[in-house]
């Protein structure tokens, strides 16, 4: 992949379908999802391999991210040349990296839990909030369950639209295939649980390695949407952001936590239950208030649509720019 006007017409095109198309189940019911693939050889591999003592789980790990990262460079590797030596591979390249950025999804599923607050209560909320995020969500009440959809927002942010770019910018396609490779590896087996704590490990690490700039810079976009969003606050969206997110105990998710946090002047994050288990974290927005209402949903996605809006122009500028 060249970085030239090509490269930028390529990203201006996966980010436009994407906004407008999301993931279409009537496309992806007929093709394989590149993450399906990814998650189907992740799953094989956890039964056939996650097993015997710690240090060994821990090798075999270790040579299933090495394997998946090698495989997903190949693969990205093959269509970038194609793309570089047929008038219509370029479409290819399109569609992959289209398929690969979530922000119409991240924001829909978000929404559906403003939504069924509204028109069902509590137990519509729960529901919807569950599909998006690990906690309990029989322990969460109102403002529980719009603080966990406000996270999961900022969190996705980063690893499902900033992170994703990010690696295209670096890399071309190889760079974003491995990413999400990377990043759904991450998802199924980077837990720190029992079974995966050894299994997961080098994949939870290398996450967290590829997305420490993306998260900084996602940080960075929601500062710079506050400035746009009516009644947001980029001064405290600055502040919370340097102040809270070391507090997190990810070294990634609390720098857009904190930032949209203090633009929307609510706090984030603190102690959750996750699996039946207290997990007790540092607020984002300490400065905040903690009793998020629906109301905070909606105007976090308007944040979250001037966000996407500012880093699609920034990406592309740059790809054009870079010769």
């Amino acid at each position: 992949m060249l970085f030239d006007n090509a490269a930028a017409a390529v990203l201006a095109a996966a980010l436009l379908l994407d906004a407008l198309i999301g993931d279409p189940r009537w496309l992806w019911s007929a093709l394989p999802h590149p993450v399906a693939l990814f998650g189907a050889a992740i799953g094989w591999a956890d039964r056939r391999l996650n097993l015997r003592d710690a240090d060994t789980r821990r090798m075999r790990g270790t040579l299933l991210l090495i394997a998946l990262v090698t495989v997903a460079i190949a693969i990205g590797s093959f269509f970038a040349w194609l793309s570089a030596v047929t008038v219509w591979g370029w479409m290819i390249e399109a569609l992959i990296a289209f398929s690969l950025i979530a922000q119409r999804d991240l924001h829909e599923h978000v929404r559906r839990v403003a939504r069924a607050l509204a028109s069902e209560g509590l137990a519509g909320g729960r529901r919807e909030v569950a599909m998006i995020v690990g906690r309990d969500p029989e322990a969460l009440d109102e403002a529980g369950v719009c603080r966990a959809a406000i996270e999961s927002l900022a969190e996705n942010f980063a690893d499902g639209v900033v992170a994703p770019v990010f690696w295209y910018l670096v890399a071309g396609l190889p760079g974003l295939i491995a990413y999400k490779a990377v990043n759904t590896a991450d998802s199924m087996i980077g837990h720190k649980t029992d079974h995966y704590l050894a299994f997961g490990w080098a994949s939870a690490r290398f996450d967290d390695l590829l997305n420490l700039v993306p998260s900084r810079i996602s940080g960075l976009l929601f500062v710079l949407a506050s400035v746009a969003l009516p009644g947001g606050d980029p001064r405290e969206a600055a502040v919370a952001m340097w102040r809270d997110a070391p507090g997190h105990k990810s070294p990634s998710a609390g720098w857009p936590e904190a930032a949209l946090a203090g633009g929307l002047g609510i706090a984030l994050a603190g102690p959750r239950r996750y699996h039946g288990e207290m997990v007790r974290d540092a607020w984002m927005g300490r400065n905040g208030r903690a009793r998020c209402t629906p109301a905070d949903i909606r105007r976090s996605l308007e944040l979250y649509i001037y966000a996407c809006v500012i880093w699609a122009m920034t990406a592309i500028a740059v790809l054009a720019w870079v010769d």
